[in-house]
Formats: C-alpha cells, structure tokens, sequence
C-alpha cells in the first residue's frame, strides 16, 4: 500500500460515522484490517452464494439490493446510500436473503471480512455499537420503502426517490434503473417525470435527473392512494 494511497484510505474512513472518533493511529489501524475497493456503475459486485460472509461500508455512492424472480425479473428490495453498512454477516445479524448488489453509480466501498470484523470489534469494542445502530437505519429505510410501495402511489415513490438519492441535486440513473427501484414500469416513470419537468420540479438531461423543488417533491413524496 503506497503512502498516497494510505492517506486517501484513511480519509474515507474519517468520513465515516463509525469511525468519527478515532485517532490518526487508530485510523491507520483499522485501514489495515479492510480493504478499499472502487465499483463502477453497472457492476455486480455481490452474489448470493458466491460471494460468501462480508461486510461492505458504502463510502460514496449508491448501491442497488435486488433479487431474481423465478419468471426472472429483477426486483429491487432497496437501496443504499454512502455511510450505509450491508452485506452478509452473521454475527451481526446481517444477512442478504439471495439478494445481489449493483452500483447505481461509480462507488468507494470499505471491504470487510469476517475476521476483520472480528479483529476490528476486538480491539474498538465502541464501533460494534455504531455499527448495530447503522443496521438498524437501513432496515428502518426498509421498512419506510415497503410502506412506499405498499401506500403510496407511483408519482409520490418517484419524488420519494429522487429525494433519497438526490446527491447535490442530482440523481444519475436511467428510467430503467428508477422503474425498477419504484417497482414499476419504464414508460410510467417516464411519464411521471415528464409531468415533473412540466411542473418545473425537475430538469432531464440524459441519464441525469436535476432536482429543481425539494419542498414540492416532498409533499407529493407524503400522498397516499387515497388521497392522490
């Protein structure tokens, strides 16, 4: 590991919450008991049963969490967003349940092994707890989606969306890639969005989303199917 590449590791893992309070030192330690590693958008970089038990802390980015259908359709269970922990991880009680994870744009992933884990528990007792609350965020953001799809119709999970994934007011991803985590059709979220566009909410270039009113897709995101 060069010095360069060192330093960069090391300010990655600063950036994290689960590491916030640790010293240089401590720092330097911890990049030595993972692995960072870059995913290009598009890639699947995790695979049930081949991938085996790991830890994955989301530096930048965002992933997709789908399954396969046994008629073969791609039904995506979630999404996660940088500062975010998932993978599989018995002794944490994380598992992916025959999920497969996508890079929805290039990421920066920490990479975790059991006996990282293991190691890094061993010697920062503190950052298990840290690690506990940051699994419990992302199955509340589970549940928070499956209450989506359940109540809410497509435009507010569109808004939801966006709003979620909107980085610095942008969301790179294609129809494609938005039907499928809305769960829904191509043709309808393109219909939504350029309803949105008409509205003025949102500005479309490509594969690049430009969200131009937070406050009004917030209160489309709270409509329900009855009061739509």
């Amino acid at each position: 590991m060069t010095a360069e590449h060192d330093q960069v590791k090391r300010a990655h893992l600063r950036e994290s919450e689960i590491f916030k309070d640790l010293n240089t030192q401590e720092l330097r330690e911890v990049a030595t008991m993972s692995a960072m590693t870059t995913c290009h958008r598009g890639r699947v970089f995790f695979e049930p049963e081949r991938t085996g038990e790991v830890l994955f802390i989301l530096k930048t980015g965002s992933v997709a969490l789908y399954r396969i259908t046994e008629d073969g359709r791609k039904l995506v269970t979630g999404t996660v967003q940088a500062g975010s922990i998932f993978g599989e991880m018995g002794m944490l009680g994380q598992a992916m349940a025959d999920s497969y994870a996508e890079a929805l744009e290039d990421c920066t992933l920490c990479v975790m092994s059991r006996d990282d884990i293991v190691r890094l528990i061993g010697r920062f007792p503190s950052i298990a707890v840290r690690m506990l609350d940051r699994l419990a965020t992302r199955l509340r953001q589970a549940e928070e989606r499956l209450e989506d799809v359940a109540y809410r119709p497509v435009h507010a999970r569109v808004a939801n969306t966006l709003l979620r994934l909107g980085h610095q007011g942008e969301v790179h991803l294609s129809h494609q890639d938005l039907a499928e985590i809305v769960g829904t059709h191509r043709e309808t979220v393109t219909r939504t969005l350029n309803q949105f566009r008409t509205d003025g909410l949102v500005e479309l270039d490509r594969m690049v989303i430009r969200i131009n009113d937070r406050a009004r897709l917030a209160t489309i995101g709270t409509e329900t199917r009855e009061t739509a």
